[in-house]
């Protein structure tokens, strides 16, 4: 047992070394992004990432700067036309915001959100976010410096630049890539650690800055010094407004990276449990005066490339970054970028694999949600594709709901089992008796409808013929449900014919006792035989006088 343990803990430290490799990268580029010094994302991601190992649940997750939040930082920091003695203070005031917002929603356990993320919507979101993670990292990959934000425009700058192109940092970045992936298939040692070292040594031997590769430059951590200047009191109004869509994209970046990791391994997550995990990474990361956190996808892929077991890749990874930083500072000025992007890319590749959506057509099962998920992250951007998947998907269940399928129901044999006759050849339908099945929970958007359609249906009954609808998909009915359902009984009525209802739950049974139609609950019955005896029962009695 202890042997296993050890096993184990060391892999995760392996791992976790390995994902330090990437995360330096990363920093850098995404402090960039949002215009502050190297300093800030490094810190943050070693704070950040300590104190998310130490309450959050996901293996997997990194929590790092990411690259979305790093944008919408950078597009909020220069919407509020700040000075540059301002500029710093006001982003550590945002990040605390976001970590505070973190914790709002988890007191408040709107993590139930997440349930309307579906799984097909976060494997398309997973496969569009590394098509756009890679394809922005290669123009350093290739040595062309690129200044379009969409993917589209990264891709047709490339083109329309390619005679511009840097042979020499090309040949590195795709050398560096094919040795990345060579190392990872081959071997389990940590490829991207190595990678790194060979790229450093390199560096120094054959002065590759001097062949024009661009290099990742030296780093101070003293630059992140926090700093005392605050924002007018006016701008804190328009401040809080621009924490909501800073705080919604780590949110949506975060949970989808951790639950489609958590569910390729059949790992269980706590949505609340993570949002105040991640509220709590950004306090500590605003404190430490660093830049907003959440689980970056790249990194947590590397994490999962890596064989993580536990959380202790994350703290391992965390504390490795701080090593690096603290020890061989000197050395990581000689990184070449190429190389950098190649480790980001690679650590990406093993997401690209098509199987996921490959299985969704195999099944004819929510396909079009999961491309339109992987299309939207890529065309708009993570935070407005994620939520045009969302809108997308709630659409598509609206549309089944708005649309029921009425089943006919008939009886199995002698046995008290009634199924759709559609399905079941064998199924007989009970003498002078109909029943019908909305397969989904009647609601205003589908009970006028669905009941209109089982009013068309017993049109042609004759008189006395009893309708029986079962209600078991709908474990409550709303005010038009129960106005829809008292309009088919009086329809029913003016015909000859008699209304009961089958499979009612208890809720439904007390709303139809508060509407006034106890006569009609009193004709609805836990099973659908049940039902059925009773208004054969009735028919019987009728037929006797």
């Amino acid at each position: 047992m202890r042997t296993t343990l050890r096993r184990e803990s060391l892999r995760d430290v392996i791992a976790g070394l390995s994902v330090s490799g990437i995360m330096l990268p990363e920093a850098v580029a995404y402090a960039g992004i949002a215009g502050l010094p190297p300093s800030r994302a490094i810190i943050a991601a070693i704070v950040g990432g300590i104190g998310y190992a130490l309450m959050g649940r996901s293996r997997f997750a990194i929590v790092t700067p990411t690259s979305s939040s790093a944008a919408i930082l950078a597009a909020a920091l220069a919407s509020l036309a700040l000075p540059a003695d301002q500029k710093s203070a006001v982003a550590t005031l945002m990040v605390g915001l976001v970590g505070i917002g973190f914790l709002i929603m988890a007191a408040f356990r709107l993590g139930a959100i997440s349930a309307f993320i579906s799984r097909p919507v976060l494997r398309g979101f997973a496969l569009g976010l590394a098509i756009t993670i890679i394809v922005k990292q290669l123009p350093t990959l290739v040595g062309l410096p690129v200044h379009a934000a969409s993917i589209g425009g990264v891709l047709v700058e490339l083109v329309h630049q390619a005679d511009r192109i840097h042979l020499p940092s090309m040949a590195i970045g795709i050398g560096a890539l094919a040795l990345l992936l060579c190392l990872r298939w081959q071997t389990k040692l940590p490829a991207a650690l190595i990678v790194l070292l060979i790229g450093i040594s390199a560096s120094a031997v054959l002065n590759l800055k001097a062949a024009g590769i661009e290099m990742t430059g030296g780093i101070m951590l003293t630059d992140s010094m926090p700093t005392l200047a605050l924002p007018p009191i006016e701008q804190i109004g328009r401040i809080v407004q621009l924490v909501l869509p800073l705080t919604l994209i780590l949110f949506a970046e975060s949970w989808g990276t951790m639950r489609s990791l958590a569910l390729r391994h059949g790992d269980l997550l706590e949505p609340n449990r993570e949002l105040a995990a991640l509220g709590g990474a950004n306090l500590v990361s605003a404190f430490s005066n660093g830049m907003p956190v959440g689980a970056g996808f790249s990194a947590g892929s590397a994490s999962e490339a890596a064989g993580a077991l536990s959380r202790l890749t994350g703290l391992t990874a965390s504390l490795g970054l701080a090593a690096i930083i603290l020890l061989a500072a000197p050395l990581v000025a000689l990184i070449p970028g190429p190389v950098l992007a190649a480790v980001v890319i690679a650590a990406l590749t093993h997401a690209l694999t098509p199987q996921p959506l490959i299985a969704l057509f195999r099944i004819d099962r929510d396909q079009w949600i999961a491309i339109s998920a992987m299309v939207g992250v890529i065309v708009l951007g993570v935070l407005n594709g994620m939520l045009f998947a969302i809108a997308l998907s709630l659409a598509a269940l609206l549309r089944r709901f708005a649309r029921p399928v009425i089943s006919e129901l008939g009886q199995l044999g002698d046995s008290h089992d009634f199924v759709d006759i559609a399905r079941h050849a064998t199924a007989v339908r009970p003498a002078g008796i109909l029943i019908m099945r909305p397969n989904a929970p009647l609601f205003f958007g589908n009970a006028e409808s669905a009941l209109g359609l089982i009013a068309g249906r017993s049109s042609q009954l004759a008189k006395g013929t009893a309708v029986i609808v079962s209600l078991e998909e709908s474990d409550d009915l709303d005010s038009t449900a129960i106005d829809a359902l008292t309009e088919l009984d009086r329809t029913l009525a003016q015909r000859g014919l008699r209304l009961g209802l089958a499979r009612v739950h208890d809720r439904v049974r007390a709303v139809l006792m508060a509407a006034g139609l106890s006569a009609l609950a009193d004709q609805a019955g836990f099973s659908v035989a049940d039902t059925v005896n009773m208004m054969t029962r009735q028919s019987e009695t009728q037929d006797a006088l």
